[in-house]
């Protein structure tokens, strides 16, 4: 029997053999849409979940609800879960295109958006049914008919799962001025994760804040993300959800009458930054 470290080590492995193979490829050159993934885990009973409940609505489903929902079957209690996570950074060919940008999204960040984010669905299905096959039950809540998309009371645009919060409780990383998650490979990135009946010890948070790793909270610096964004969105109070969402879908035309594909994409916010591809330098950490 393999144990929890090994069982750990099992899963990083397929998520970056999946990312290592053909199937991470996002136009018909077969050029990789994603660079080598971090992943981490955290346990179904993390506080956390709960926590995020309250905070950002009770519409916000908990590990435990997607499970059951998905193999109402299998006697589960929230402790006996994981949560899986991932981080697939941008690759350095896409963050150098988009960093010449000031306005609309190069192609490959464009890709990435659509072709990219159809990679990552690719692997939460690939994730479910190879963990399945090995005996241990899993759901994607991203591709779950209980996820949806919600306005909060307190945070306007939400959903009933947020991939960056699951990254942040499994010990990934941490958010910045511009609400983008700030990880040891930076913030331009997408995220994503599964959930499953397996025993993997929790991967530790090396943080004691929801912002330590941007410069801006934890300094009172940097800041240069405010001028990235050609929507105004970013301020010194933060990230304006409306005004940003109002300004990505004047995108749809541009991305369609330049590159030939419907799809839509901003991100200026996530390049050109000193957490582009890293953890900012001056930030203490643990």
């Amino acid at each position: 029997m393999i144990d929890k470290g090994g069982l750990g080590e099992w899963c990083a492995k397929l998520v970056a053999d999946y990312i290592a193979s053909p199937n991470n490829s996002f136009n018909d050159a077969g050029e990789p849409a994603w660079e080598a993934p971090l992943v981490g885990f955290s346990s179904g009973a993390d506080p956390l979940y709960p926590f995020y409940k309250r905070d950002i609505g009770d519409f916000y489903v908990q590990p435990i609800e997607f499970f059951r929902a998905a193999h109402p079957s299998v006697p589960v209690q929230p402790e006996e879960l994981t949560v899986i996570s991932w981080v697939l950074p941008q690759t350095r060919a896409t963050k150098y295109d988009h960093r010449k940008e000031s306005r609309m999204p190069c192609e490959r960040w464009a890709r990435a958006r659509i072709m990219g984010e159809a990679v990552n669905n690719k692997l939460r299905a690939y994730m479910v049914e190879t963990l399945k096959a090995a005996g241990y039950p899993a759901v994607a809540p991203m591709l779950s008919p209980l996820w949806k998309q919600h306005m909060s009371e307190k945070y306007l645009f939400a959903s009933s799962w947020s991939e960056r919060h699951a990254a942040y409780a499994a010990g990934l990383g941490t958010f910045g001025l511009s609400d983008g998650l700030i990880t040891a490979k930076g913030k331009a990135h997408r995220v994503g994760s599964v959930i499953a009946k397996i025993d993997i010890s929790p991967t530790p948070r090396p943080y004691d804040s929801h912002h330590a790793y941007c410069l801006w909270y934890a300094k009172g610096t940097c800041g240069v993300c405010i001028g990235k964004c050609p929507a105004g969105a970013i301020t010194e109070k933060g990230h304006d959800k409306q005004r940003c969402s109002d300004y990505v879908d004047t995108t749809q035309a541009f991305v369609e009458e330049h590159y030939g594909f419907k799809g839509y994409g901003c991100g200026l916010c996530q390049v050109g930054v000193p957490c582009e591809s890293r953890i900012p330098e001056g930030i203490d950490l643990r």
